[in-house]
């Protein structure tokens, strides 16, 4: 008889296994195609055991939606105790590093399917509030007045950085401090717009 022993895992671990396993898949598909039959088989337990864990497929997409969600908000607070430029720095390079390292899953969750999906709208949805908030809060800790375009300046920055940190070609030298730079300065400029717009010279 062997000596060797499995060990046995508590339901939140078994969980945390589980949520963990759907987000490493979802390295490379959609939230749709993350298939429960999978996540069961890679954890070496049966499918209906996974539902002892979770109520439905529906609950599982949540849960691993949260995590991931929950895991871009705490990469991208910054520490309170900085100054204002020091803080809104520290903002964009948590998101810049957080999208680069997780660029695939963050593209599936915040970017794919479930940012439409019925299922985890609302999850994403304050996600994205709490981005914009903290949007907010570096405006305000800059001393920067409230403009009636404010909300709408920066929601159109989330998009632009969005855009800029999941194209920018990563694997350059340097990238990382380049683009952080680059959405630093579209920050700049876009909030420096709000109460003196400018167009473009009459030819």
């Amino acid at each position: 008889m062997s000596g060797r022993r499995t060990t046995r895992l508590t339901s939140d671990q078994r969980r945390e296994q589980l949520v963990g396993i759907g987000l490493e898949m979802l390295a490379d598909r959609s939230l749709d195609e993350l298939s429960t039959d999978e996540v069961a088989r890679r954890a070496g337990i049966s499918r209906g055991l996974l539902f002892h864990y979770f109520d439905s497929k529906r609950d599982f997409y949540r849960a691993v939606v949260r995590a991931e969600c929950d895991r871009f908000t705490a990469a991208t607070e910054p520490d309170g105790s900085l100054e204002p430029v020091a803080w809104m720095r520290a903002f964009i390079a948590g998101f810049v590093a957080y999208v680069l390292e997780h660029r695939q899953v963050y593209l599936a969750l915040v970017r794919g399917a479930a940012g439409s999906h019925p299922a985890v709208t609302d999850i994403v949805g304050v996600t994205r509030e709490t981005v914009a908030r903290r949007v907010h809060d570096g405006r305000r800790r800059l001393g920067m007045p409230d403009a009636p375009q404010a909300e709408l300046a920066t929601r159109a920055w989330m998009a632009f950085a969005e855009e800029a940190a999941t194209t920018w070609p990563a694997e350059q030298p340097g990238a990382r401090d380049e683009l952080c730079a680059f959405i630093e300065s579209s920050l700049v400029q876009l909030l420096g717009l709000l109460d003196r717009p400018q167009v473009l010279t009459p030819r």
